[in-house]
């Protein structure tokens, strides 16, 4: 399976005074990104949980060009880069315009548990929801059964 795929317009208010996507922004169009994939794609697939609780584990961005996107949408490609019972973490590849041609302007690494609202704690992945994300981002990820 091919990575995910998806566009986001950072907004005016994105820019700091130097015209580049600031990084608390960046945060949230990273999110704005793995959304539709993880609420909307899973619902349809017939796993609802994920949007009744999945938590940031950890979080990491490593900024190589600034991303001057005024007006314009960025091309984020998403991939599974690690799976385990408990967790799992997609890789981001942001680019600084809507092609991949565009140059790669940051890469991000998001650590994802799935929680349980109701008991205010994590869960375990079920068998579907790591197949639904093996399945649907996993070429090349590890896919370890422990934590």
């Amino acid at each position: 399976m091919d990575p995910y795929v998806t566009y986001v317009r950072p907004r005016w208010s994105d820019m700091d005074v130097f015209g580049h996507v600031n990084h608390a922004s960046l945060v949230t169009r990273l999110e704005d990104a793995r959304v539709p994939l993880l609420f909307e794609d899973s619902a349809d697939a017939g796993l609802s949980d994920f949007a009744k609780g999945t938590v940031v584990v950890r979080l990491e961005v490593r900024y190589m060009a600034p991303i001057v996107a005024a007006g314009q949408e960025i091309r984020m490609r998403i991939s599974l880069s690690e799976l385990k019972n408990a967790s799992f973490t997609l890789d981001y590849d942001v680019h600084s315009g809507p092609s991949d041609e565009d140059t790669v302007a940051a890469r991000a690494q998001v650590v994802l548990a799935p929680y349980d609202v109701a008991r205010q704690r994590p869960r375990r992945l079920t068998e579907p929801e790591r197949s639904f994300l093996a399945g649907r981002l996993g070429a090349g990820a590890e896919v370890r059964s422990d934590g």
